[in-house]
């Protein structure tokens, strides 16, 4: 079983407010976040992603392929129990609106890594969750970068900052000649050796090949970079049985957000929390790539031990696809204090 020495809560967690329009702090998170995304639940807007690393005025859209910009009025800082936000609504504190903040814990804005051929401007590693940030400038020549994190991460997101370009995504589940685009519907492609080089992380670092969304010569970049860690984090694939009775997927622990995307299928990226709501059936959706409005509808169940499918749809669950996850625990099947954690 599961077993791990800290609580899950400490390393992520989603807080829910309302915009006022006027300058707010969000409490609740627990912890100073360094990897925040925000999504309005009542208004069609793009979702917004920020990092301790290139600080709360540094703004980037998961759904959109725009280069970084600059807003100082977005987040003014990241605090030891939030976030506080200015007085720009900016789709992130609109008045009247309803939002949703996913919030990860790294090491703050980091330090320079020189394990990769490439020296990183900052590495945030945080090796006991399994997550990191990194801002690096590319190349254009195939390299390597320090992630920090002391085990191969098994998912990569990186992001050109200086320039439009595609979110591109390696992950353990579709190979080193494979990519997703967090802003793009579409399936993996195969044979893709400019992306990643045709070579899986390491334990010190990740490889880029010349692919101009991952390294352009003098290009700044990010990436966010996930190691599985036994009770918290789970990074896996399952395939679809079509049925409102769907797979079971065991992850170790009790969810409190699940990721899922089609990897062979032209299919949005479908974000589920616990917060949204606090019971199953969980049926509050949100899509990474897209603008809409949280959506209601019978989703997935999250159990002690994992989640199940409840949901016939494509996006879920269609006949003959097979779908990556990432998802992050709330209670682990057994905790540091040995208590086991319940079915919600």
């Amino acid at each position: 079983m599961a077993y791990i020495s800290f609580q899950p809560q400490d390393y992520f967690n989603t807080v829910l407010y309302n915009g006022t329009g006027s300058a707010q702090s969000i409490t609740g998170v627990g912890f100073q976040p360094d990897w925040l995304w925000q999504k309005s639940r009542s208004n069609s807007q793009d979702g917004r992603i920020f990092d301790a690393v290139r600080g709360g005025s540094k703004l980037i859209y998961p759904s959109l392929t725009n280069a970084e910009s600059t807003n100082a009025q977005l987040i003014t800082s990241f605090d030891s129990d939030g976030f506080t936000m200015g007085s720009s609504g900016s789709n992130v504190n609109d008045s009247g609106t309803t939002n949703v903040a996913w919030n990860w814990k790294a090491n703050g804005q980091g330090s320079s890594n020189t394990d990769g051929s490439i020296n990183t401007t900052y590495t945030s590693a945080n090796t006991t969750s399994g997550f990191s940030i990194v801002k690096y400038t590319g190349t254009g020549s195939n390299a390597t970068v320090g992630h920090g994190l002391g085990v191969a991460p098994k998912v990569v997101i990186v992001k050109d900052l200086s320039s439009s370009g595609a979110w591109r995504m390696y992950t353990e589940m579709t190979g080193n000649e494979s990519q997703l685009a967090l802003d793009q519907t579409s399936a993996a492609d195969s044979g893709n050796t400019s992306m990643w080089n045709s070579t899986s992380p390491t334990t010190t670092t990740f490889s880029i090949g010349t692919h101009g969304n991952v390294n352009t010569s003098s290009n700044n970049y990010v990436a966010y970079c996930f190691a599985e860690k036994k009770g918290f984090s789970k990074f896996g694939s399952y395939s679809a049985n079509n049925n409102a009775d769907g797979p079971m997927i065991y992850t170790g622990f009790s969810p409190a957000f699940v990721m899922i995307k089609s990897s062979n299928d032209t299919r949005d990226w479908c974000i589920l929390d616990n917060k949204r709501p606090a019971y199953n059936v969980v049926n509050k959706d949100l899509r990474a790539n897209e603008t809409d409005a949280e959506s209601t509808q019978d989703r997935l169940d999250f159990l002690s031990n994992g989640f199940k499918l409840r949901n016939a749809s494509g996006a879920y669950n269609s006949t003959g696809n097979t779908y990556i996850f990432m998802a992050f625990a709330e209670e682990p099947i057994v905790s540091s204090n040995g208590v086991p954690a319940v079915a919600r």
